[in-house]
């Protein structure tokens, strides 16, 4: 593959070239035009294979895409760039352990392949076991509706790695509900099993907890909204995680830095 070292920076394509920018590098790329047509990747029998690959990727997508849904108001200070590229591998995984359907249109079967979702970390950057050493624990309710966030007395400034400026933290426990996500022949895409249930959510967060004194420990519950009839094809996900503030004259700042967000249980 070419690259541009020069002042000259233009994309698309000039004669059999075409020129391009790549997320996450730096400069220009340059490459051969080629490669099969679209309508040749729909129809020829050759891309069957490459046709069922993009089904199924397709509907991982969109699994993967509800998690980052149900939890949207912490993806913008919770999660990395590369985030929805991460959970539709994971969602890929889960897809690819399905024995019952033709390959191109197996299920996302999450909720028999729930330990591949447990301890992803929205920001791969930064682990909550690198900020966040405190003893804590969860536990779920048998209906699945409620979890809580067990957080046993620690000393603050021993176990938690609090980014420069901070001075205060809080404790988040959230819940999201994913469904399974299977082929619709009718429409041609995966659509979830539970379309009542799936994305819905509760985020709960501590009170804002001083980085500099003893904390006593205490139980954060989420419980989520309405009365929710959960079936087996549905999976709830336990996220837990903490942000950091700088408190000024009583206001609180929320930082960019040092937030970490994490999947504890799928039940």
């Amino acid at each position: 593959m070419a690259r541009q070292k020069g002042l000259m920076k233009y994309v698309r394509t000039i004669g059999d070239v075409r020129h391009f920018k790549i997320k996450g590098q730096k400069g220009f790329f340059a490459g051969m035009v080629g490669g099969p047509t679209a309508e040749q990747i729909k129809t020829a029998p050759e891309f069957e294979r490459t046709r069922e690959n993009m089904n199924e990727f397709g509907g991982c997508a969109r699994a993967g895409k509800s998690v980052r849904t149900a939890l949207s108001s912490l993806m913008s200070k919770m999660a990395d760039s590369k985030v929805t590229g991460r959970l539709t591998s994971v969602m890929k995984k889960i897809n690819l352990e399905d024995g019952t359907e033709a390959r191109g249109y197996r299920k996302v079967e999450i909720s028999t392949q729930r330990t591949y979702l447990l301890g992803f970390e929205f920001n791969k950057g930064i682990s909550l076991s690198t900020v966040f050493n405190a003893p804590y624990d969860v536990e779920h309710t048998a209906g699945r509706d409620s979890a809580d966030f067990i957080v046993a007395p620690f000393n603050p400034v021993d176990l938690i790695a609090s980014p420069i400026g901070a001075t205060h933290f809080r404790l988040v426990n959230a819940l999201a509900v994913v469904s399974d996500f299977v082929y619709n022949a009718t429409t041609g895409t995966y659509d979830p099993d539970d379309i009542v249930n799936n994305e819905l959510n509760i985020v709960e967060y501590s009170a804002y907890i001083p980085l500099n004194t003893d904390y006593a420990g205490g139980t954060l519950t989420a419980t989520l909204p309405g009365t929710p009839i959960l079936g087996a094809n549905v999976t709830v996900i336990q996220c837990i995680g903490i942000e950091f503030f700088q408190e000024v004259n009583g206001t609180y700042y929320t930082l960019n830095s040092g937030n970490s967000l994490r999947i504890e249980d799928a039940f």
